[in-house]
């Protein structure tokens, strides 16, 4: 597919650590470094807690946790485009601090049974769930777009830090004083995120007048309809299947690696995850020099067939050296490889509908996590441990080699700002914002030598009012006139195709519609027609004749 979603590039910011001097991005960092060392050691005395009640449900432990990013990301992603984010944020740290709390009474108090302990661990994945899109949503108001690679590999080398430290300080706190205590702790990290958030004030771009909120159902779609309709969103998801699952295997086996083949304790694999911490801090720092001068598509690829190398040195190596070296490797990689991802996702998504994109993007991700860890353990169980890491490499390889059939669009495309450019049409009387559906019809005349460049012109077009609303499309050519073309496109209601005017149309969208429009021979004709009326009108149809549509 053509790399024409994305006209410009922007350049890779010149420090590893620069998102840092921002005081409410650093503020955060440190909250969330906090929160997530909560977290991992709150796992830890959940396991303990359950260790005497058999490998499964020990196991349900990460499926709790896990599963409600899978059932909630949408409806989280259209929460999160409809109210303050900042807000949402709050609420969800409060309401997590006080399941943590709860959890922690009942196990101090020993009436904590295993159902209420894994009840409490899927709330608190509700809660992450919940917390996810918006999260992600707010980076692009924390630092410059340039810096947003280096914020997202910051924001990985803060999990991966804590999935290093985190479990080894749960162990020695539940060793000293138990299981209760780490959940206590994981309820007071939350309220550092809170209170950086609670001062944090961004700057919010004032309601249209008239504006009108979206609806949930009518949210959720329209998410779905722009994912459907951008290549290059539906390129970066498709590259995160192709990458996640297979470098899932690692994580799943990496503890029956740990034993089985380099006969290691639970303090030798804590090093090991160490090791991985030290890779991701290091590929933090290398990450702007990385990134100088390469494309999307051949870090996605480097990093695909790294991960590969790694799988396979770990599969066959009885050296904890070997394997400790390949996991710092592993650790490099990932923050190349999430950092890009992330990134290109948050440059490319408007903020009209940037927590919704994000969802799917946290769904597949956190999906690909779930079902490759689950496969590849399958695998190990059926076939022993080096098939299982040798499916896991082939799947990256394959994954890596696939970026020739289907790159990324490697080029980032300008500010996805609202352009306010695509005029209101005036209408004599206001139809009701519900009324519709809203059928409009664009006549245009163009030169014959003209006709094939403007059909292609318009093939992006088509795309941008879909994206932004168009539940239907279609571009017609008047077969006694050649030179009279007539674009047709319904959208759900008067309120959607006024916010295909104002706040979902981007300076990219007004670049294609720019495109297009410089083939015309003459001004378009534009013709609004509503299927419902307002009440105050008669009941027949009414249409209206505009400059623009």
């Amino acid at each position: 597919m053509p790399d024409d979603e994305a006209p410009r590039s922007a350049a890779p910011g010149t420090s590893a650590w620069a998102p840092l001097a921002g005081r409410v991005f650093r503020l955060l960092w440190i909250a969330q470094l906090a929160s997530n060392l909560g977290t991992w050691m709150q796992t830890v005395g959940e396991q303990w807690l359950l260790v005497g009640h058999g490998a499964l449900t020990v196991t349900l432990v990460q499926v709790a946790a896990g599963a409600p990013i899978l059932l909630l990301a949408l409806p989280a992603g259209v929460l999160a485009d409809l109210t303050d984010r900042r807000r949402l944020l709050i609420g969800a740290q409060f309401a997590m601090a006080a399941l943590a709390g709860c959890q922690a009474a009942l196990a101090l108090t020993g009436h904590l049974p295993p159902a209420a302990l894994l009840g409490i661990t899927f709330l608190l994945g509700c809660g992450s769930a919940l917390n996810a899109p918006a999260w992600q949503a707010i980076q692009p108001g924390l630092v410059p777009r340039d810096l947003l690679a280096q914020a997202s590999a910051l924001g990985a080398v803060n999990m991966n830090t804590a999935r290093a430290i985190g479990p080894a300080l749960g162990g020695v706190l539940v060793a000293a004083a138990g299981a209760g205590w780490t959940f206590a702790l994981n309820a007071l990290s939350f309220l550092g995120i809170a209170a950086v958030l609670w001062r944090w004030r961004p700057a919010e771009p004032p309601p249209r007048a008239g504006q009108e909120r979206e609806h949930v159902s009518a949210a959720m779609r329209a998410g779905s309809r722009y994912v459907r309709h951008a290549p290059r969103v539906r390129r970066i998801l498709l590259r995160a299947a192709l990458f996640v699952p297979g470098a899932a295997g690692m994580w799943a086996l990496l503890p029956v690696v740990a034993r089985q083949c380099l006969g290691l304790g639970s303090s030798g694999y804590g090093l090991l995850l160490g090791a991985v911490g030290l890779g991701a801090v290091g590929g933090a720092v290398l990450l702007p020099r990385v990134r100088r001068g390469q494309s999307a598509g051949r870090l996605l690829a480097g990093s695909g067939a790294a991960f590969a190398a790694v799988l396979a040195t770990l599969a066959v190596t009885r050296s904890t050296v070997v394997a400790a070296a390949a996991l710092v490797c592993a650790g490099v990689v990932w923050i190349v490889a999430l950092s890009t991802l992330n990134a290109s996702m948050q440059l490319t998504l408007p903020s009209w509908v940037r927590a919704r994109g994000l969802a799917f993007y946290l769904a597949v991700f956190q999906g690909g996590q779930a079902l490759g860890a689950l496969g590849w353990g399958l695998v190990a169980a059926w076939a022993g441990l080096v098939p299982a890491m040798a499916g896991a490499a082939g799947f990256l390889l394959l994954g890596a080699l696939s970026v020739r059939r289907w790159p990324p669009l490697d080029r980032i495309p300008p500010d996805p700002a609202p352009a306010d450019a695509w005029p209101q049409p005036s209408l004599p009387a206001e139809p009701a914002p519900s009324g519709g559906p809203v059928l409009v019809l664009a006549e245009y005349t163009v030169e014959p030598s003209d006709a094939a460049a403007f059909r292609r012109a318009m093939s992006h077009v088509e795309r941008s009012r879909r994206r932004t609303g168009a539940t239907s499309w279609g571009l017609y050519q008047d077969a006694a006139d050649p030179a009279h073309f007539v674009e047709t496109f319904t959208v759900a209601s008067w309120a959607e195709h006024l916010a295909q005017h104002h706040d979902r149309y981007t300076g990219l969208d007004h670049e294609f519609e720019t495109r297009a429009r410089r083939l015309l021979a003459g001004p378009p004709r534009i013709t609004h027609a509503l299927a419902s009326p307002p009440s105050r009108e008669p009941t027949s149809p009414r249409s209206s004749k505009e400059s623009s549509p």
